[in-house]
């Protein structure tokens, strides 16, 4: 019994609890998993804002350009009013330009519509389609 007590005294004897630089090693891991995990949340908060911009423009680029093939034809036209965007918390900071040209000239009744969303005067799409008159 008492070999077993003295071999336990040696194995303790250099270990005086956890040292300065045990300390720093595991502070410093701790410190890159923290940096990683907010980089991810980081990265994918702002995927998701874009994700969400761009669904939004998209939603209003076709409801844009479904409402100029629907209007009247008017010929030498270079320009087409837009239709009003929703009020909301969605379509905050949303303009909308449509322009129009002659696909031949001189103007046989078929226009290249194009319409351009921009949100805080930023282009986030550009949709292109063809009027008949």
């Amino acid at each position: 019994m008492r070999w077993l007590g003295k071999e336990r005294i040696r194995l303790l004897r250099g270990q005086r609890g956890i040292g300065f630089i045990e300390t720093l090693v595991a502070l410093a891991i701790l410190g890159a998993i923290t940096v990683a995990f907010l980089s991810g949340l980081t990265t994918a908060s702002r995927a998701t804002f874009i994700a969400d911009e761009q669904t939004t423009a998209e939603s209003l680029a076709r409801g844009q350009m479904e409402w100029v093939k629907h209007a009247s034809y008017e010929e030498d036209a270079t320009q087409y009013p837009p239709a009003s965007i929703p009020s909301g918390g969605d379509y905050v900071n949303y303009s909308v330009v449509i322009t129009a040209e002659p696909l031949h000239d001189p103007d046989d009744g078929i226009q290249k519509i194009t319409v351009a969303i921009k949100h805080s005067d930023k282009t986030i799409i550009v949709l292109e389609s063809y009027k008949r008159q």
